[in-house]
Parts: structure tokens; C-alpha cells; sequence
């Protein structure tokens, strides 16, 4: 599990000893936007309602933020290790909009609540065709 900034950015010395990687991206957000789950609801509203984030971040990636140390820790892996299995475990594994942006990554696979499976599967589905689309 790859769930701080450093293990993403020091992903290339992880994958000499790992099989996978799997992004822990809820942790990942926390330690990235340097906020607690539990405590950002009390002022996430706000920063939503004046713009001052466009997305809940515990809800769909942060791409440049928290995407950003992901995509450097795919490179960095499979500069090591092409072959990499690489995937992301939490509830960004069930948003569509985030399972646009792991496609884009090239994550192998994504994990997420029983639940949010079918909308993941769609996600993922619709992601291939739009790669295709403007190949």
C-alpha cells in the first residue's frame, strides 16, 4: 500500500522489493491535503461553496494534487518493474471521475465498496472506450 507522499515519490525504490503496488488514496488525500477526514466536515462545505476546492477530495481525486503523487509513483514503479500490477484502494476506486483519471494513469485495477462495483465497472468500461475513440 502506497498511502503517503513519500512512498510515492520514492516508488521506484519500493518496486524493487514489491509484487504490487495498491494507492491507499484515502490516506493519501489526508496526508496530502494535510487535513483529518473526520474534522474536514466541518468547514469542506465551505471551501466547496466559495470555490475555494471544485470537488469534495475525499470523493473524487484530487488530480493535481493527490493525482499527481500517484502518476509519479506509476512512473517511478514501472520504471523499475514495466509489469507493475498497480491499483488504488478506497472510495476514489468507485467514482467515475476518478477511475477516468486512474485509466488515463494506467492503474491495472481499481477496488472500492461492494456497492459502487457496477458504477466502477461502467467507469471503467467508458474510460477504455474514450481511450479508443481517440486513438
Amino acid at each position: 500500500m502506497i498511502e503517503v507522499p513519500r512512498g510515492a515519490v520514492t516508488a521506484d525504490e519500493i518496486a524493487k522489493e514489491a509484487e504490487f503496488f495498491s494507492f491507499g488514496t484515502n490516506d493519501l488525500t489526508q496526508m496530502g491535503f494535510g487535513l483529518s477526514r473526520g474534522d474536514a466536515g466541518r468547514f469542506l462545505l465551505y471551501y466547496l461553496k466559495h470555490g475555494l476546492l471544485e470537488k469534495d477530495p475525499f470523493i473524487t481525486l484530487d488530480a493535481s494534487g493527490v493525482g499527481l503523487m500517484v502518476e509519479i509513483g506509476v512512473k517511478k514503479g514501472r520504471s523499475v518493474k514495466p509489469k507493475l500490477k498497480i491499483g488504488v484502494c478506497g472510495e476514489h476506486g468507485g467514482d467515475p471521475g476518478s477511475i477516468q483519471f486512474f485509466h488515463k494513469v494506467g492503474l491495472d485495477y481499481v477496488s472500492c465498496s461492494p456497492y459502487r462495483v457496477p458504477i466502477a465497472r461502467l467507469a471503467a468500461a467508458q474510460a477504455q472506450l474514450e481511450e479508443r475513440a481517440s486513438d
